[in-house]
C-alpha cells in the first residue's frame, strides 16, 4: 500500500475519533439548558465533560496537522476556499472552551446564564459547520488551475447547497442524541431522566436526516459498489443505539452510536477516494491523494512518529475515560452558587 493512502486513511482515523468525542461533547453542550433546570444540575451537566472536553479537541488539532504535513496542496485548497466557516468554527471553540473555564467563577445568575449561552453557541455552530464542510468536500467544490497550483474558485455561497444544508442538519442531529445517551450514560436522577427523554426524539429526526442524507451521498456522489457496506452497517447500527437507548443499556446504547459516527465517516471517505478534495466539475482538476500529498521520505518520517505517539496517546486518554466514569448528579454539587469547575466532586 501507497503511504499516500496510508495517510489518507489515518487522516479518516483521526477524524474517526474527533467527532466520536467531540460529537457527544457538542450534544452535551446544546442540551445543557434543556436537561439542566436548575444550577446545580447544568453544573453536573458541565462536570460530565470536565475532565475530557479539551483532550476531545485535540484530535482535530491532530487531524488538521497531519493534513498540512501529508497533503499540504489539500490543507492550502480546504483552509482557504473554506475560511469563513473554519474561522467561525474556530471562534466558536474559542468561545465555548472559555465559557467552561469561566462560568461558574462568579455566583451571579446573569452571568452564568450568558456562559451557558455561549456553550449552546459554541456547540451547536462547530456542529452544523463540521457537516456543511465535510458534505461540500463529498460533494466536490469549484477548483481551477492557477499558476501550477488547484485553488478553490468558489464563495462562502457555494458552500450553503441542499446537500451541505442537509448534512450540517445531520451532524446536529446525530450529535444531539449521541450527547443526550452520553448523559444518560454519565448522569443520575432528573437529568438522566431528560437526557433519555430528549434522545427518544431527536434519535428519530437523526435516523430520517441520516437516511437521506447518506442515501443522497452514496446515490449521488459515490462511483464505489463497496462503499454500501459501511453506509447500510451504520443504519443498522444506529437502529441498535436506539433500541437500546429505548432499554435503557446506556453503555451499549454509546458504543452503537460511537459505532454509526465511525462507520459513517468510513464512508464518506470511501466515496471521496481517491480524490481529496474533487471538482465538481467532472471534467475540471481536483485534488487527489497523489497531486496534493508530501514527498515520500516526508510521509516515511511522519508514519514513524505516528507509530510511536499514537499508541501512547490513544492510552492516555483511554486511562483519563477510565478515571472520570462515575455517574454525576445534582447532589453531587456541594455548593452550586460558588467555585470553579476544578472544584466539583467527580
Amino acid at each position: 500500500m501507497e503511504l499516500t493512502t496510508v495517510w489518507f486513511i489515518l487522516i479518516a482515523v483521526l477524524w474517526i475519533g474527533y467527532f466520536v468525542l467531540e460529537g457527544f461533547d457538542f450534544g452535551v453542550g446544546m442540551l445543557l439548558p434543556v436537561v439542566g433546570k436548575n444550577e446545580a444540575e447544568r453544573r453536573a451537566v458541565v462536570t460530565t465533560l470536565g475532565p475530557v472536553w479539551d483532550g476531545n479537541e485535540v484530535w482535530v488539532l491532530v487531524a488538521g496537522g497531519a493534513t498540512f504535513a501529508a497533503f499540504p496542496e489539500w490543507y492550502a485548497t480546504l483552509f482557504s476556499g473554506f475560511y469563513l466557516p473554519l474561522f467561525l468554527i474556530l471562534v466558536a471553540l474559542i468561545v465555548r472552551g472559555v465559557a467552561f473555564e469561566y462560568r461558574s467563577k462568579r455566583s451571579d445568575g446573569s452571568w452564568r446564564a450568558r456562559w451557558d449561552a455561549a456553550i449552546v453557541f459554541g456547540s451547536a455552530l462547530p456542529a452544523l459547520l463540521w457537516g456543511v464542510a465535510f458534505s461540500n468536500i463529498v460533494r466536490g467544490v469549484p477548483l481551477e488551475e492557477f499558476e501550477g497550483s488547484i485553488e478553490y474558485a468558489g464563495g462562502f455561497f457555494n458552500l450553503l447547497n441542499p446537500f451541505a444544508l442537509l448534512g450540517g442538519l445531520t451532524f446536529v442531529a446525530i450529535f444531539l442524541t449521541h450527547g443526550a445517551i452520553f448523559l444518560s450514560l454519565k448522569t443520575t436522577g432528573e437529568i438522566r431522566e431528560r437526557a433519555y427523554a430528549v434522545g427518544l426524539r431527536t434519535g428519530a429526526a437523526a435516523t430520517v436526516l441520516a437516511v437521506a442524507f447518506l442515501l443522497w451521498a452514496q446515490l449521488a456522489f459515490s462511483d464505489k459498489a463497496w462503499t454500501w457496506v459501511p453506509v447500510l452497517l451504520a443504519a443498522v447500527a444506529w437502529l441498535v443505539a436506539l433500541a437500546m437507548h429505548r432499554a435503557r443499556k446506556e453503555g451499549l446504547a454509546f458504543t452503537a452510536s460511537a459505532v454509526t459516527i465511525g462507520l459513517a465517516v468510513v464512508a464518506l471517505f470511501g466515496m471521496l477516494f481517491p480524490n481529496v478534495m474533487p471538482n465538481i466539475d467532472a471534467a475540471g482538476p481536483s485534488l487527489t491523494t497523489d497531486n496534493a500529498s508530501s514527498t515520500d521520505y516526508t510521509l516515511t518520517i511522519m508514519t514513524w512518529v505516528a507509530v510511536v505517539f499514537t499508541p501512547i496517546v490513544l492510552a492516555y486518554q483511554s486511562w483519563t475515560y477510565w478515571v472520570f466514569r462515575k455517574r454525576v448528579g445534582a447532589e453531587h454539587i456541594a455548593d452550586a452558587e460558588v467555585g470553579s469547575l476544578d472544584e466539583v466532586p467527580v
